[in-house]
């Protein structure tokens, strides 16, 4: 099993298997990475600015060259792509299916949290070098860095991830109610 840089488990075999999209596709099929990197006049960096640590100008003109398809739309797989990223949307754990219910104008810690499947080769350098994350609800994040559960368990809530999701429900329903100017501050 994959395991982070300081020897805990991540939960999965291969972090590919539970990728999504690379985050820099586009709805058209090219390459976002590129697109914003072409330094030609296509991207939004402009040709007379400095490129940052993260350009790849080879990559970008290979793709520039391509029409800026992304490398997957070829027979490669998202493994093959350089500056493949997969990041989560953080709306749902991947374990339990719990889903995330955020308050606003609350310090409150979220239910979701973005776990890594993988840690860019930083063991070895020979691991994987894309960023791929999903989104795990604290309960199940713990338990999957305890070493003793899998992401792809298929289990159910914690009792107590449920409880604290439905006291933020209904925290949030309470604030659709309707109450008098006179309720609010006490008054009657």
């Amino acid at each position: 099993m994959e395991r982070t840089p300081t020897g805990t488990t991540v939960g999965v075999d291969d972090p590919y298997d539970h990728a999504d999209r690379c985050d820099h596709l586009t709805s058209d099929g090219r390459c976002r990475f590129a697109l914003e990197r072409a330094g030609d006049g296509g991207g939004r960096r402009s040709p007379s600015s400095r490129p940052s640590a993260g350009d790849d100008p080879e990559f970008a003109a290979a793709r520039r060259a391509e029409g800026y398809d992304c490398v997957v739309a070829g027979d490669a797989e998202w493994c093959d792509c350089p500056h493949y990223r997969s990041t989560t949307d953080g709306r749902e754990c991947r374990r339990c299916g719990l889903d995330e219910v955020r308050m606003a104008h609350d310090d409150a810690r979220p239910l979701l949290e973005e776990h890594h499947l993988s840690y860019g080769g930083a063991d070895d350098g020979d691991g994987p070098t894309h960023e791929i994350t999903v989104a795990l609800c604290r309960w199940c994040h713990a338990k999957v860095h305890a070493g003793w559960a899998r992401i792809d368990d298929g289990v159910n809530p914690d009792a107590e991830a449920l409880a604290a999701r439905e006291e933020r429900r209904s925290a949030e329903r309470a604030e659709f109610g309707f109450r008098t100017a006179a309720e609010r501050d006490d008054r009657e």
